[in-house]
Order: C-alpha cells, then sequence, then structure tokens
C-alpha cells in the first residue's frame, strides 16, 4: 500500500466564504494529543487545510504548548461566570467562542477523550455556568456555529467512541455550536501510521473544507465517518 500524502495547505483560488456578519469564516483547530506525530493531530492538520482551500481562516492551537491547568470545582464561576485559575485557558477560551468552526482533535485513551483534552473541556464549567447559572448567552448574534471532532485509538471496540460522542455533544450545547461531524479512525496507533491509512487523510481534507462550504442548515445528526 502507497502511502497518502498530507495534501499542503495553500492559498484558496475562490472567494472566502463569510459568515453570518459578513466577515471570513474563522476555522479554529485544537490538537490536544501529548505527543509529536500523532495521528490525530495529523488528521487535524489535514482538515484545516480543507477548511484553508475552502477559503477559510483557520488557526491551529497544540494544548501541549500551553498551560491550562485542571478545574478546581470551587464554583466562584458560578457568580461572574468567568474561572479564576488564570493561565491559558482565558486566551484559548476567547478564541473558540471568536470562532465560526471548531474541528477538534483527540487520541483515545481508555474509551475517552486524552487528559489533555478533559482537562480543557473541564475549565470550560465557567463557560457553562454563565449560561445555565447566570442564564447569560455566550453568543450575542445569532451565527452559524458549527463543530467536528477527530478521534483515533488503537483497538477494535465498536464502543471506543461512544464516550466522545456523547462528551463532544455536551460540550457543543454549552458552546452554542451545532455539531456538524465525526471523523473516528479505529486500529491506528503508531506515531504517523494514520498516512498509511487508505482514505482517512482525504476524508479528513473533504470534511474540513464541507465543514465551511455547506449552505445546509446544520444536520440533525452529525456525519459520522468511521474508519477501520
Amino acid at each position: 500500500m502507497s502511502p497518502v500524502r498530507i495534501k499542503p495547505v495553500h492559498a484558496a483560488a475562490r472567494a472566502c466564504p463569510r459568515n453570518s456578519n459578513g466577515v471570513s469564516i474563522k476555522v479554529l483547530g485544537i490538537s490536544t494529543s501529548p505527543r509529536l506525530n500523532a495521528n490525530s493531530d495529523l488528521l487535524l492538520r489535514q482538515a484545516l487545510a480543507g477548511s484553508e482551500a475552502a477559503g477559510a481562516e483557520t488557526e491551529y492551537i497544540r494544548l501541549r504548548d500551553l498551560n491550562i491547568a485542571p478545574c478546581i470545582e470551587c464554583n466562584s464561576c458560578y457568580k461572574k461566570g468567568v474561572c479564576v485559575v488564570e493561565d491559558d485557558y482565558q486566551m484559548l477560551s476567547s478564541k473558540i467562542l471568536e470562532a465560526d468552526r471548531l474541528i477538534f482533535a483527540t487520541p483515545i485513551f481508555f474509551m475517552t477523550f486524552c487528559a489533555q483534552a478533559k482537562t480543557l473541556i473541564d475549565r470550560c464549567q465557567c463557560l457553562w455556568a454563565h449560561k445555565y447559572v447566570l442564564k447569560q448567552p455566550l453568543i450575542t448574534t445569532g451565527r452559524d456555529r458549527r463543530a467536528m471532532v477527530i478521534a483515533v485509538g488503537g483497538t477494535r471496540s465498536k464502543k471506543m467512541f461512544d464516550c466522545v460522542r456523547l462528551t463532544f455533544k455536551y460540550f457543543l450545547d454549552v458552546l452554542e455550536m451545532n455539531y456538524a461531524a465525526n471523523l473516528f479512525v479505529n486500529k491506528v496507533d503508531a506515531p504517523g501510521q494514520i498516512k498509511q491509512h487508505p482514505t482517512a487523510m482525504d476524508e479528513a481534507f473533504r470534511l474540513g473544507r464541507e465543514l465551511v462550504l455547506t449552505d445546509s442548515p446544520p444536520p440533525e445528526k452529525p456525519i459520522n465517518i468511521e474508519l477501520t
């Protein structure tokens, strides 16, 4: 089997898609894997290449480069809707709320998100408090915000992605984003092994592109691409 080449990120030849405010669609990609040459990270970069090819403005962030501490469950956010633990979370949460599209990538650890991904999700408890305790909207305009999740695991279990689906669903509910798509790949474990997969890289590029270009209403259920 010949390796699948990673499509290069390149400038789009078409006009950039616009959001409801008339500005370029912003796609934020968050890589949560703790290792270099991670399979989920490679798929994320390919999905962002697809978004950029569609004309979107993209940004890539790797959690291992940031300092984000765990939630300490002090419940201080119930009073003002903000987290009192000051680190890189404040910067990243602002980027998440500003984004029109989110692509979130994680390896599977013990049948769910890796620790780095779950730490970020847990820190968003302050956004939950802002929305559901203080009854204040996070997004003040009716923007079309959509997200997809990429997850890669090494086992053969058909239940490996169940926890990712459920956690991501409620995470996006807090973020006021529509759950657009999943890209799940199992039986892939060694660093960089995903590049040998016959279809995964192409699917990531396609989904990243479609996440930006689609003019149809958000799907009632996310598009589900599960590869072995």
